[in-house]
């Protein structure tokens, strides 16, 4: 369960002093382990993607086309989560390197680079669960707090959400394009078709490449190869949705209102970023699969900070959370994925509905501040 907040009894801007002098620290540090690091990561993803493929085609074996898979799928996992999110985030710009720099990087994902540096990178991470300014609460599609009103379309948000999960990867697309905007006025049908067709253009290469040109390639071997790219690519997505969620939609994750942003202050917006925040549990190699978004209160603090360092600072960061008074959320992933899925079918019924147990409500940045 979540620790119990006193806010009348935090200094948020102590904490913010604390939190920099962190920041200050792993900016001064960094040198050529971390190069070293994301360098190594880029060319062990490289070899997985070059055997998962090199196995399939020989996937007319049961076990070649096993293994191809897996391999495929880890690959993809890598290079979506540890090396594509966190290049983009600008984590490695200090290198100077032109092949690993977040104005240069394009990943192996339906959104283009540029779209979803806009609507991740700055909007989510600078409105971080503010309800009415952070679009990533719910992805625009489901209910996931007691504020959302409730509409008879999320009786199905279970089943929506399962979808989701299956074709993350074109739901993220698609969402940062921000079509639901365009009734409102709040964007421009123009600029929202112009956008469209970048993603269209770039899920067709995809297309093209993963379930056309290697299946082709394969020749006997075309459709197990077809098969294999569409498992890994499904893996891929199954596995981003679920520490993405688990990161922002457990337990123990605060929601709060847009009218308290005003005069946010450096110490304020980061307990905002704590209190959205929730980390999974795991080793060394469960981190770097979840690109080290299983440290989400980490990432959330630092997103610029390179995420080889998040477990390392992990330690101070709760005892700083320990000693203002702050929750520290955390748990395994099954806990946290289980929490996850009770919000949504809880938040799919009408209603405000009732915090599990240990769960405060919905908190205001009054309350945080």
């Amino acid at each position: 369960m979540p620790a119990t907040f006193h806010p009348a009894s935090v200094d948020t801007e102590g904490f913010g002093r604390e939190l920099d002098k962190i920041r200050d620290e792993v900016l001064a540090s960094l040198g050529e382990r971390d190069a070293a690091y994301i360098r190594n990561l880029i060319a062990v993803q490289r070899k997985l993607e070059l055997a998962g493929r090199a196995l399939l085609f020989a996937s007319w074996l049961p076990p070649a086309w096993a293994a191809g898979t897996a391999a495929l799928a880890v690959a993809k996992i890598l290079e979506n989560m540890e090396i594509g999110h966190n290049v983009l985030h600008g984590q490695w710009d200090w290198m100077r390197d032109p092949k690993i720099h977040s104005a240069t990087w394009e990943w192996d994902m339906a959104s283009p680079a540029d779209q979803w540096k806009h609507s991740h990178n700055f909007v989510h991470h600078t409105w971080t669960n503010v309800l009415g300014k952070d679009r990533d609460i719910g992805f625009s599609a489901m209910r996931i707090s007691p504020e959302q009103p409730w509409h008879p379309i999320y009786l199905a948000q279970p089943f929506y959400n399962a979808l989701l999960a299956l074709f993350f990867e074109y739901g993220i697309a698609i969402y940062d394009v921000e079509l639901e905007r365009i009734p409102s006025g709040k964007k421009d049908p123009k600029e929202a078709l112009t956008q469209l067709r970048a993603v269209l253009g770039k899920i067709r290469r995809q297309i093209v490449k993963d379930y056309v040109a290697f299946p082709l390639l394969a020749g006997p071997a075309f459709l197990p190869v077809l098969l294999g790219n569409l498992t890994a690519n499904m893996a891929r997505n199954v596995w981003g949705h679920t520490i993405i969620f688990c990161g922002h939609f457990p337990e123990g994750a605060e929601v709060f209102t847009e009218d308290r942003l005003e005069g946010e202050t450096r110490g304020e917006w980061y307990v905002r970023q704590l209190l959205g925040s929730c980390n999974i549990d795991g080793g060394r190699l469960f981190h770097i699969m979840s690109g080290n978004l299983s440290h989400q209160i980490e990432h959330h603090l630092f997103p610029d900070l390179p995420s080889n360092r998040y477990a390392e600072i992990a330690p101070r960061v709760r005892a700083l959370c320990e000693r203002f008074g702050l929750p520290y959320t955390s748990g395994s992933l099954a806990r946290q994925a289980g929490s996850v899925w009770r919000r949504v079918l809880r938040m799919a019924l009408p209603g405000p509905g009732r915090p599990a147990a240990g769960e405060p409500p919905a908190r205001t940045l009054e309350a945080a501040a």
